[in-house]
């Protein structure tokens, strides 16, 4: 009975199992001889590469930063600039507001004075028509109440100051009486 559990160091590698010790001794030296290339050649070309790669991605990492950090600065300008262009709008349209109701009041008052200046002159000349016609009236109504009188007195009146007395007085007496309209 020989089992496995007897013998506790004993494998069975079956097909596997080196028939002679040069065969374990030649795969040792295989193995050394594939980890010695690999040390030597394989594992430095992927280590560099490690490092190529690990530094181009600190590089981007870094470019990328960069950049972040100028697109912030960029946009703070941006803000800046934008923030100065509101303000800037705004005083100049409450500069142009200012100066339209200053115009405004200035066109107001040149107008108030053109309207005053205007009905100034047409008074002063309906004042002066009125007065002429007043004229005309006086001496008109003047010869007509002279004839008049003449007539109704049955003398001449034709003495200018005899003339002129009358018709101040018809004057009077017609002032006095209130205006009749028709």
């Amino acid at each position: 009975m020989t089992s496995g559990a007897l013998y506790p160091l004993e494998i069975n590698l079956g097909p596997l199992a080196p028939h002679h010790l040069s065969e374990v001794i030649v795969g040792i030296v295989v193995a050394g001889l594939i980890w010695f290339c690999f040390a030597k050649f394989i594992s430095p070309n992927f280590d560099a590469m490690y490092q190529e790669r690990a530094r181009l991605i600190e590089g981007g990492i870094e470019l990328a930063e960069k950049a972040q950090s100028e697109a912030e600065e960029m946009r703070k300008k941006y803000e800046e600039q934008l923030a100065t262009a509101d303000a800037e709008a705004s005083s100049v349209r409450e500069q142009a507001r200012a100066e339209a109701a200053s115009e405004r009041t200035r066109m107001r008052a040149e107008t108030q004075a053109e309207k005053d200046r205007l009905l100034e002159q047409t008074r002063n000349a309906i004042a002066a028509e009125r007065d002429t016609v007043e004229n005309q009236i006086r001496t008109e109504m003047g010869g007509v109440a002279t004839a008049l009188a003449s007539k109704i007195v049955g003398e001449s009146l034709e003495d200018d100051e005899r003339a002129k007395r009358t018709v101040e007085r018809f004057l009077a007496e017609l002032a006095s009486v209130p205006a009749q309209r028709a």
